[in-house]
């Protein structure tokens, strides 16, 4: 074989591979989609039927939440606080969850209300320090939002999302007070 003729087989062979990944990543995305979908619509039926359980009800306001569909997601999360038998790090997620729905709606007392609940009741949730201190930051408090981003990097000294906040505002402090 000459090289006038290999040039070609190398370029097809290399187009097809990369078609070949690409087909992989999308059949990928179809699947989890499909499951996603899947779980919402059974969720949706049973919950409209009978009375669920705090996970379903948590279960269910997540695929809403991730589908940008607020109100029906703190519907779903008051349900699962309702249900009452959440505790711990379980109840935390589902306030901290609350918290973000309010926040995307730009309702920051809210969310300030519910994420400080799920740090009260899991001092160590690194995830909800962040959000409570970047709804601290949206309400142009500076002070309670680095005093949040420095509680998360006690308990995750390498969180970058943290960091990074917790500079900017001590940059900002620093060029105010001088």
């Amino acid at each position: 074989m000459d090289s006038n003729t290999s040039f070609p087989l190398v370029y097809i062979s290399l187009l097809l591979l990369l078609l070949g990944i690409a087909v992989f990543f999308i059949v990928q995305q179809v699947l989890k989609t499909r499951r996603v979908e899947n779980a919402l619509s059974r969720l949706q039926k049973k919950l409209s039927k009978e009375k669920g359980t705090a996970e379903e009800y948590y279960e269910l306001g997540s695929i809403l939440l991730d589908k940008r569909l607020f109100v029906q997601a703190i519907a779903q999360f008051q349900k699962a606080l309702k249900a009452e038998t959440l505790e711990g790090q379980d109840l935390a997620a589902v306030y901290n969850a609350l918290g973000f729905s309010y926040f995307a709606q730009e309702q920051y007392d809210l969310a300030l209300k519910n994420y400080k609940e799920s740090v009260k009741l899991a001092p160590d949730y690194v995830t909800a320090w962040n959000n409570l201190g970047h709804a601290y930051e949206r309400k142009q408090l500076a002070g309670p939002a680095l005093e949040s981003y420095e509680e998360a990097l006690k308990f995750e000294p390498s969180n970058q999302t943290a960091k990074r906040r917790a500079d900017s505002l001590r940059k900002r402090f620093v060029t105010s007070t001088s």
